[in-house]
């Protein structure tokens, strides 16, 4: 979901391979750019049963889900961006590191990014590591040099391609990734205790509304908030209502 707006950043250099919304993708990722060993990403399997939810550790620092973008969504997208302006934050007062995606299929990995930077401690970051020093050098930049900066990085777009065969099925070709119409979002609790919906493809972050000291991402108000409010928009028009979710949680010992 380009925007087309004359402040959106420069077209990309280079394209990535897609990668796959599962754990074992993302937990690799997560090991190779520097996210602790502590932390897991688990299937999603039920956002209702209490059996399917409880094999989620919690509390959930971040989810990351591909939605099919249908005309419902679209419109919704669509109606909020037209109210919207770029955004234009920097530094370490904001609640939460928003990238916007100007790499080519690069959706996946800044799903992730979004999760890893958001919604853990800080300390759940390795020091020294990728991660780290992405988001020490992206706090202080505005949105076209965040994206320069993701786009341009040798390092990250290996370890991308480095796990993108790590999925279930063969990485599609061009022609095939131009058929897919779902997209990445990640949810988040930024650090004013909201919930964040983040996605590469939008103007800005959404601010969805707060949760309770005690309530994290997979929380029955998060997920009224966010995914669930999506997925309504899909079944009220009669649209997929498919969704591929998984979890970044405490690994379980």
């Amino acid at each position: 979901m380009a925007g087309t707006d004359p402040q959106a950043p420069s077209n990309p250099r280079r394209v990535f391979t897609m990668l796959e919304n599962n754990p074992e993708v993302m937990n690799e990722l997560g090991a190779k750019m520097g996210l602790s060993p502590d932390l897991e990403f688990y299937d999603v399997f039920s956002l209702d049963d209490p059996d399917l939810l409880a094999m989620v550790p919690s509390p959930v620092h971040a989810l990351l889900v591909i939605i099919p973008m249908t005309p419902a969504w679209g419109a919704d997208v669509r109606a909020e961006d037209n109210k919207m302006e770029w955004y234009q934050e920097a530094g370490p007062e904001e609640p939460v590191l928003w990238f916007k995606q100007t790499i080519t299929h690069g959706c996946g990995l800044i799903g992730f990014i979004h999760c890893a930077l958001n919604g853990v401690p800080s300390e759940s970051i390795v020091q020294g590591s990728v991660l780290a020093k992405l988001r020490d050098e992206a706090t202080p930049l505005h949105m076209d040099d965040r994206a320069r900066l993701l786009s341009e990085s040798q390092t990250i777009y290996d370890i991308s391609q480095s796990v993108a065969v790590k999925g279930d099925t063969a990485a599609p070709t061009l022609a095939e990734m131009e058929l897919i119409k779902g997209h990445f979002v990640a949810f988040v609790k930024g650090k004013d205790g909201n919930l964040w919906e983040l996605e590469g493809g939008r103007k800005g972050p959404l601010c969805r509304g707060p949760l309770g000291p005690d309530e994290h991402v997979l929380s029955k108000r998060a997920l009224d908030l966010g995914l669930k409010r999506v997925i309504g928009l899909q079944g009220d028009a009669g649209g997929d209502t498919r969704f591929s979710c998984i979890a970044l949680a405490t690994r379980q010992t």
